[in-house]
């Protein structure tokens, strides 16, 4: 069985760039499996600790594998019976030719502002049908031209971490609520730091305000004395 689901979106975001599903196996694709290859992908955002590559185990024996390169991340979903290394040399090829139509459409590297400016999800939606002749490059992994690749690939594939869907959106979950501590965090600072000033002046009227008010009582005193 071929690859099943292909995203490719934006690393910083998670924005979907193009989304294709494998047609003669749509029912074994359910709107929660989308959902949830958004939820990694937003997951993702650009951190500086997202793994380069890595496989997500599910609870259907499907996987997701993603590939993070050049600002872009190209994630797949297989049946877990299919080969890992197979499923990253789809994604490798998936993203030569990505790279390689948005260098031809915008220029390089004026592709990479192109991705960087968009705002509307799925706007290379016409790059599905470059997905949908790599992936019957894919659908047999025992034919000759896969067992090929497989020979000739040299990368290992054992180095490829592997997680739980359950790990990976849990992530997600800490880092959105990393962020709302840090906001919160900032809203309480400015809070102390305006009432560090508030104590700061009470101070300064509490050590100084009786000395003032003697000095004005004297002048008042002077002035009454020597003026009235």
């Amino acid at each position: 069985m071929p690859p099943l689901l292909t995203f490719v979106a934006r690393l910083s975001d998670g924005l979907p760039l193009v989304a294709n599903t494998a047609p003669d196996f749509n029912q074994g694709v359910t709107q929660e499996h989308k959902n949830q290859a958004k939820d990694i992908l937003r997951g993702l955002g650009g951190t500086a600790s997202s793994s380069a590559k890595m496989s997500i185990d599910t609870s259907n024996s499907l996987v997701f594998h993603y590939l993070v390169r050049d600002s872009l991340c190209y994630l797949t979903l297989t049946e877990r019976s299919y080969p890992k290394r197979l499923a990253f040399l789809y994604l490798e090829e998936i993203a030569d030719a990505f790279l390689e139509s948005l260098a031809n459409d915008h220029g390089d590297p004026g592709w990479r502002d192109a991705i960087a400016t968009t705002a509307r999800p799925y706007a290379f939606i016409k790059f599905d049908m470059v997905i949908q002749r790599r992936r019957k490059d894919f659908v047999d992994p025992s034919s000759r031209q896969n067992t090929t690749k497989l020979n000739e690939d040299l990368a290992d594939i054992q180095s490829i971490m592997r997680k739980n869907i359950n790990e990976v959106l849990n992530r997600g979950e800490k880092l959105e609520n990393v962020s709302n501590i840090s906001n919160n965090l900032v809203a309480e600072s400015k809070k102390f730091k305006w009432g560090a000033k508030k104590l700061t002046w009470q101070a300064m009227l509490n050590q100084y305000g009786p000395i003032a008010a003697a000095g004005v009582f004297v002048i008042f005193v002077l002035y009454m004395k020597f003026f009235w």
